[in-house]
């Protein structure tokens, strides 16, 4: 893996060193956009809106547009609104993670420490594991002011971008009518979780969309018919909710036997 940002934990008067690796990784499939006419390959180009000529990226700037012109911004700019975030993830206080709602988590990081940061890094590592604390700062990464989360997880330090507040939309224009669930309703809706409930175990779970996908291309690709596999969603036919309760709980019993 190659490191994507490199800089330093800000934890208190300590200063660890480390490097930022991505903690995950695409599952999809890498599908190229085609012309339909000829399958040739389609190319986006970075055009100029005044020459329509295509632009090469070392001649790409980033602008801000203030009354109807650009102000021009290079990496110096960057660095000189908040130099100490471009740098530092400053840890601001200490929290328990399951007050933090599971909406604003965003995208996990590895922290790796350098060498002059193992004991800090080993130290903090430990400290938050042994408190049941998480970490949480801010820092720049890619121009952007990101907040985030730090924890223990296993021997390592796991970084977790979360979205700011008002990055949240308010539910205000969410119609949900309102109903009166009736005791009965109730009672077999709780009994059908509690038949399902089991231990979290992420690893039962495959991206066996991309695995069938894939499988499908290859047999195209050597001239082989395909036909759409067989739905086995099967719902109630009933538009009773007690009765449809009621086969859910019939059919997980015959899956459990």
């Amino acid at each position: 893996m190659r490191a994507i940002w490199t800089g330093a934990i800000g934890f208190g008067l300590v200063n660890i060193p480390i490097k930022l690796f991505s903690a995950v990784q695409q599952s999809e499939l890498d599908l190229d956009m085609l012309d339909k006419k000829d399958n040739a390959n389609i190319k986006f180009q970075r055009v100029n809106a005044n020459t329509g000529k295509e632009v090469a990226w070392e001649n790409i700037v980033k602008g801000y547009k203030i009354d109807d012109r650009y102000v021009v911004l290079d990496d110096d700019d960057f660095e000189k609104a908040s130099p100490e975030q471009n740098k530092i993830i400053e840890i601001a206080e200490f929290v328990d993670e399951k007050q933090i709602d599971s909406m604003y988590y965003e995208t996990p990081y590895y922290l790796q420490p350098e060498k002059s940061g193992i004991r800090a890094y080993a130290l903090l590592r430990d400290a938050l594991a042994k408190t049941g604390m998480i970490g949480l700062g801010t820092f720049v990464l890619r121009n952007r002011e990101s907040l985030v989360l730090i924890k223990p997880v296993g021997e390592l330090l796991l970084l977790n971008k979360i979205r700011f507040h008002d990055e949240i939309r308010e539910t205000d224009e969410i119609n949900i009518p309102d109903v009166k669930v009736k005791p009965g309703e109730m009672k077999m809706a709780v009994h059908l979780i509690e038949q399902l409930t089991t231990d979290f175990d992420i690893s039962k779970y495959k991206d066996t969309y991309s695995e069938k996908l894939l499988k499908l291309i290859k047999a195209k690709s050597k001239g082989t018919k395909t036909t759409a596999s067989t739905m086995k969603v099967v719902h109630s036919r009933s538009r009773d909710l007690m009765a449809q309760l009621k086969e859910s709980l019939e059919n997980s019993k015959r899956k459990a036997s």
